[in-house]
């Protein structure tokens, strides 16, 4: 596994390290799957499932787990052991657990920080006709990483109140 530790209110490029290795761990274990980071934004995915999991405490923000229908089935798949076709039912809370375990991890791997933060339950929206709004606030702090899971762009994403 790799490793990664901050401080308490990480820059911006040390938020990102620790998101791709927290996201990378979690991949491995759950999933028994490499995720290869891509630096640079896909063109035109489809994003059908994205789950949302709050940080509160010492650091707040929000942690964004997003994909199109297929891998969210696939997670879901792996998780739990199943074919794909059983596996549908069950991927909203494969998505929403992916992104859970994500951002525990990444808490996890800030010094001083584990005690000091809470994660909310996952929020999992469905569909492809939604947008997610943020207040215009120049006090948050954005990282995006694109990784390719299975052949296909999935995003992880941090928003951190400075």
């Amino acid at each position: 596994m790799e490793t990664a530790t901050v401080a308490v209110k990480p820059r911006r490029d040390d938020c990102l390290a620790v998101l791709v290795v927290a996201a990378r761990e979690v991949f491995e274990t759950m999933l028994n799957t490499k995720l290869i980071p891509v630096f640079e934004p896909a063109q035109s995915v489809r994003l059908d499932w994205t789950a949302m999991v709050g940080l509160a405490g010492m650091l707040c923000g929000v942690v964004t787990f997003s994909c199109d229908e297929q891998s969210a089935i696939q997670i879901a798949s792996k998780m739990l052991g199943t074919h794909l076709d059983e596996a549908d039912e069950r991927a909203g809370d494969a998505v929403g657990e992916i992104c859970n375990m994500i951002a525990g991890s990444f808490k996890h791997k800030i010094n001083g920080l584990s005690d000091h933060c809470w994660l909310s339950p996952p929020t999992v929206v469905t569909g492809t006709d939604y947008r997610v709004h943020r207040q215009a606030d120049s006090s948050m702090e954005f990282c995006r990483v694109t990784f390719v899971f299975e052949g296909t762009p999935i995003f992880v994403s941090l928003e951190i109140r400075k």
